[in-house]
């Protein structure tokens, strides 16, 4: 049996990995963080403070679209990716049946200052600004929560979702 597939996504610092956590502990089932799939070559290069390109990134979408078909077999996966173009998350749609979306709307000041303000991350601040010209919005989510507001109530507007 095929559980049900949950994907958070957002730019980096919008609490995709936080939220997807916590999500899945809401609705009973696993966390997989898709930034976990990432060959060591793409960390070392986002590391250098370069984004990732399309060759880079399939390869990664692959990998991360197996573990979750492979993880579904036994409970509800939430997993927190990026998807921040529509070409990412219609390959995941393709490689993940019946996947749902939840998108964080996050305003640029707030996932700045949280950038700010992390610490042990690859993911530098001088990429925020790639995200943001990378990012395009979903149409149509299953399910969206702009992320200025407590993680609690988040978590409840995505659910009641999805």
């Amino acid at each position: 049996m095929m559980h049900k597939a949950i994907m958070v996504m957002g730019v980096s610092g919008a609490g995709k990995s936080t939220i997807a956590a916590a999500l899945a502990d809401d609705m009973g089932g696993r966390y997989l963080d898709g930034d976990d799939y990432h060959p060591p070559s793409n960390v070392a290069h986002m590391a250098a403070g370069n984004p990732l390109t399309d060759d880079m990134r399939w390869p990664w979408l692959d990998i991360l679209a197996q573990a979750v078909n492979a993880a579904r077999q036994e409970q509800i996966i939430v997993f927190a990716c990026s998807a921040l173009k529509q070409g990412y998350r219609d390959y995941l749609t393709n490689a993940v049946p019946d996947l749902k979306l939840a998108y964080l709307d996050a305003p640029y000041d707030v996932v700045a200052a949280r950038l700010a303000q992390r610490e042990n991350h690859y993911m530098p601040t001088s990429l925020l600004d790639s995200q943001f010209a990378a990012l395009e919005p979903p149409a149509s989510p299953d399910a969206q929560a702009s992320i200025d507001q407590p993680i609690a109530d988040i978590v409840r507007a995505l659910a009641l979702s999805l």
